[in-house]
């Protein structure tokens, strides 16, 4: 804090406490009023608070707060203080506030809206940034992703300074990463396809098979994997094998620790140290959250998009536990909800199925069309009290997911 021009401490000290009042007041973490106060004080900043830190920048259409939360942890194997923004604030004002409150910290590793990645590279000189997919998302709220990855591209090919740690299997995410003077390859894995079919490079037409993907015309292709997702076990750049063993759900977290075990090694924290750590991550801002609500357990999935309810929908526990699907429509989760009829709902077959939020009238639609039966409910108690004792697994965009979360009460 010593070394910040006297504007820019004056800007954290303010920051700071506004945050210190949002969170006292309930209203918030606090984790943007700071920085927009601050920024209002000093424009520059997030580039004064970014200077001379070990910064990560991790981005991604899915999983960006995930993985930062366990590229966080795996770091700690460091003994170093890191600082983050652990709730997913990650627009300016979100990573200024989150650099302010860890003034002293060596290391950074700070979630990236889609969108903001090129300004932000070049205002904080990240040492690595980490690109994890590409995939639809609303319109109303997100560029267009082929436009996003050329972008993306652009910024990287200047980026001299940084490492590109890259998920090779997504078409998009490759040809972004290509043009970088530094890349690591990570074979993280690609449920989602339908949003690359083609060749970023030519256009034509891609071939997948058991050794990835391939364009026939253009002979761009995937690139080999220095590390690599099998079967639940990392395969590290040294050949090692070892079983992830985490505690978080689901493959696409396999994918998402893989990466962030990539990203430690590259500062120096071999697998051995790091990934103690990330399997004892269990819960992420409140996703994957279980919580007691009169005498049933409520677990909590965050999905904003298709490819993200694809991942939420792959663990979800086993029929016939019942779900609750809620939909809002706010500006944080695009007022398009036309995206609803790229999801397959088809596997929601052979259980309970609650509709609750601003817009459930439009998943009714859309559920009805898969032949799905479901029943309407007026929120996260109407569909608890309709629960015979047990599970409910609840899946829910944005906003809805933290109306519920906070009616759950906060666990973090």
């Amino acid at each position: 804090m010593s070394k910040l021009p006297l504007r820019a401490r004056l800007a954290t000290s303010i920051g700071g406490a506004a945050g210190r009042v949002s969170r006292l007041t309930g209203r918030g973490d606090g984790s943007v009023i700071g920085g927009v106060l601050g920024l209002r004080v000093e424009p520059e900043l997030l580039r004064l608070l970014a200077a001379d830190r070990q910064v990560v920048l991790v981005t991604g259409t899915n999983g960006k707060t995930t993985t930062t939360r366990l590229i966080t942890a795996a770091l700690g194997a460091l003994g170093q203080d890191v600082a983050s923004n652990a709730f997913g604030a990650n627009m300016e004002a979100g990573l200024a506030s989150a650099l302010g409150r860890a003034p002293d910290a060596p290391y950074a590793v700070l979630e990236t809206d889609e969108r903001y990645l090129p300004a932000v590279i070049e205002a904080t000189s990240p040492r690595v940034v980490v690109l994890l997919n590409l995939s639809r998302d609303q319109m109303d709220r997100a560029a267009e992703i082929w436009l996003t990855a050329r972008r993306w591209r652009q910024a990287l090919a200047t980026a001299s300074g940084c490492m590109v740690i890259a998920n090779a299997d997504d078409p998009l995410i490759a040809w972004a990463a290509s043009a970088a003077p530094r890349v690591t390859w990570v074979a993280a894995g690609q449920r989602w396809h339908e949003d690359s079919w083609c060749c970023p490079e030519c256009g034509s037409h891609l071939r997948r098979d058991e050794l990835g993907w391939r364009c026939g015309e253009c002979g761009f292709a995937r690139p080999a994997g220095r590390w690599v997702l099998s079967d639940g076990a990392v395969i590290d750049e040294t050949g090692q094998v070892r079983d992830l063993g985490l505690t978080l759900p689901g493959v696409a977290n396999q994918s998402n620790a893989v990466v962030a075990l990539a990203v430690a090694a590259h500062f120096g924290a071999p697998v051995e140290q790091a990934l103690p750590r990330l399997r004892e991550v269990r819960s992420v801002a409140g996703r994957y959250t279980q919580v007691e609500r009169q005498g049933r357990q409520v677990r909590l999935l965050l999905a904003k998009n298709p490819a993200g309810w694809l991942e939420a929908f792959d663990v979800l526990a086993p029929p016939p536990v019942p779900v609750l699907l809620a939909v809002n429509a706010q500006i944080p989760d695009g007022k398009d909800t036309s995206w609803l009829w790229d999801v397959d709902y088809r596997v929601l077959r052979g259980r309970p199925v609650y509709v609750s939020g601003e817009r459930r009238l439009d998943l009714a639609v859309r559920l009805e069309a898969d032949e799905i039966p479901f029943e309407l409910v007026d929120g996260i108690d109407a569909a608890v009290s309709r629960v015979d004792a047990g599970e409910l697994d609840v899946v829910a965009n944005y906003t809805a997911f933290q109306q519920i979360r906070s009616i759950l009460g906060r666990t973090e």
